[in-house]
């Protein structure tokens, strides 16, 4: 027999089961983009698509009804204020489930659930790379090429520098030599330095 099989349970009882949609619901409408089981978002579609189809109404029943399952009254605002204005032309069909594969440890299968308009943009990051030259090949050879080109001007200007120490110690060199001839005599290697005056006899006299 086909009975009580109206819905996935979740394996929770009636009121613990409706506390994980309500919280679901509250944190989609939050954020726009959350993560969670696959069974479970696909509970969480018609659950949270009433609420926002019964949002557009925006009277004083609506609101209480809405209440009753988001507590938040930050989350209902923007509900009434922003989500419902966006899907006011829509009649059904506010989010989209994206399967994510299997989680480790469990194996439960993974799912994103997003509202449609709050897919991310990337016009920022792709406006970056345009100003810093893009990083296509000719780009990258481009760069290449310029700190090659800058290595090899270091070399230059290091071997230019080095030219002309060598030619600065050839020319000061018979200057230094010639110096040195017309100077005193150097002292000699290994002997010992020897004054004018005469040594005095200091030894021990003989007897």
């Amino acid at each position: 027999m086909y009975h009580n099989r109206a819905f996935r349970k979740l394996g929770r009882k009636h009121s613990h089961r409706m506390a994980t949609l309500r919280s679901l619901s509250t944190a989609l409408f939050e954020r726009e983009r959350i993560t969670t089981t696959l069974m479970k978002a696909k509970e969480l579609r018609p659950f949270a698509e009433k609420l926002i189809t019964r949002s557009k109404r925006d009277d004083l029943h609506a609101r209480r009804q809405i209440l009753r399952h988001i507590q938040d009254r930050d989350v209902a605002r923007k509900l009434f204020d922003t989500l419902s204005a966006r899907f006011m032309e829509r009649n059904g069909g506010y989010m989209r489930i994206l399967k994510l594969g299997r989680r480790q440890g469990d194996g439960a299968e993974m799912a994103l659930v997003e509202l449609l308009g709050s897919e991310p943009v990337f016009k920022k990051k792709e406006e970056e790379k345009k100003k810093r030259g893009g990083g296509g090949l000719a780009s990258r050879l481009m760069r290449r090429g310029a700190k090659g080109k800058a290595a090899e001007e270091a070399t230059a200007e290091a071997s230019d520098e080095k030219a002309l120490a060598a030619a600065d110690e050839t020319e000061a060199g018979p200057e230094d030599e010639g110096g040195k001839a017309a100077g005193k005599p150097s002292r000699p290697r290994g002997g010992k330095r020897t004054s004018g005056k005469p040594k005095t006899g200091g030894g021990r006299k003989k007897k």
